[in-house]
């Protein structure tokens, strides 16, 4: 039976680490700190007041806008806000009330701002990635998946990744997959395990390989254009995260049945 209490609490939850997961995005690419100073806007520096920075609410209010210079702010601010409390209420309907939720949580976290760093700079911060994989190592002591499918979804992750890369930098004598990539796998790895690591491998690579041929089909360019890996992973990983454990069991039955 759906608890819409809790439903409500974490939609607001989700908006707040929203507005926290915005900071993080936008200050650790400058490699400034994310906890001070404050809230303040980019182009003339004015402090943001609590009034200014309650989620979604505040830019629909001052209309986008900067409330002392008018300047533009942007939309990934409202949109951040949202997938987090959409992603948070997702994990409630997967989950349900459940220690498992904490850890979730945390992974889905680092994989928004993962998703939107790499896809704005094409970069995968270690301040992330490394720490997560530790932190996933950590959890797994006590729940699923285990430290051992932890320890394995760690080695399958990042190993794959880095064969991948390794094997089209021999073949065609460029980098074909950054080390970002790898540990970014390797994080998701420790928090979900081996088996979910293969879910979100494989739905990231389709995904990856479809955008490539549409660009590939409707503009000048070679795959450098497509979107970074990074943001597939994300994907992969978030659907990994909801409906890993059914897509693997029904792939299972359909051998064993």
């Amino acid at each position: 039976m759906t608890d819409w209490g809790t439903v409500l609490l974490l939609a607001v939850l989700g908006l707040v680490v929203g507005s926290f997961l915005n900071v993080c995005i936008h200050r650790l690419p400058l490699g400034q700190s994310i906890v001070s100073p404050g809230s303040r806007c980019p182009g003339c520096g004015y402090s943001l007041r609590w009034f200014d920075n309650i989620p979604v609410i505040s830019y629909a209010v001052l209309g986008g806008r900067c409330r002392t210079c008018g300047a533009s702010i942007s939309a990934r601010y409202p949109i951040v806000e949202l997938v987090t409390m959409g992603v948070f209420v997702a994990h409630y309907f997967a989950l349900g009330v459940d220690i498992l939720l904490v850890p979730r949580l945390l992974l889905a976290c680092a994989l928004i701002v993962l998703f939107a760093i790499d896809l704005e700079h094409h970069l995968l911060p270690n301040a992330i990635t490394l720490p997560g994989i530790a932190v996933g190592l950590a959890f797994s002591l006590l729940l699923p998946p285990g430290l051992q499918s932890a320890l394995l979804g760690v080695l399958v992750g990042g190993g794959a990744l880095w064969l991948i890369g390794e094997a089209y930098f021999r073949f065609a004598g460029q980098e074909g997959m950054g080390g970002g990539d790898v540990k970014m796998l390797a994080m998701i790895g420790a928090f979900l395990g081996w088996k979910l690591v293969l879910v979100t491998l494989v739905f990231s690579s389709v995904a990856g390989s479809v955008i490539g041929l549409l660009v590939l089909a409707t503009r000048r360019g070679g795959m450098k254009y497509a979107l970074p890996y990074g943001t597939f992973l994300a994907l992969g990983a978030i659907i990994a995260s909801l409906f890993g454990e059914r897509i693997v069991a029904w792939y299972v039955g359909l051998y064993y049945v």
